[in-house]
């Protein structure tokens, strides 16, 4: 079992920057991918960005340039820096990890990003 508590969301200004961060606790030994994803009211959750174990990174073409997705295993902690922020990234922003072998996937309970323009 994996558990993840995201902070670091609220409200911000259209241009301004935010900065999630999720902290994985439990088995954490047997994450291999983790990565945050974003979901409307009414609307599928969607991929913002992910990164592996190995450091490689994946972005949804709408926040390329302008999101970063860094992990620190140090402290099994991973971050979404957001710059350049629009109203049209207000969200529920949630941190998820994909375990080795089995692909099972937790997820974090959520933090509101609200971008005003």
């Amino acid at each position: 079992q994996v558990q993840l508590v995201e902070s670091g969301g609220g409200l911000v200004q259209a241009g301004g920057s935010l900065r999630l961060s999720c902290a994985a606790s439990g088995s954490i030994f047997s994450i291999n991918a983790m990565g945050w994803y974003r979901q409307a009211p009414g609307k599928q959750r969607e991929l913002v960005a992910t990164i592996t174990s190995t450091g490689r990174t994946n972005y949804a073409d709408s926040v390329k340039g302008r999101f970063t997705i860094s992990r620190d295993t140090a402290k099994n902690t991973v971050y979404l820096q957001m710059n350049s922020l629009k109203a049209e990234d207000t969200d529920v922003y949630y941190c998820n990890a994909v375990q080795f072998n089995t692909n099972n996937r937790y997820w974090g309970q959520g933090t509101q990003v609200t971008v005003s323009s």
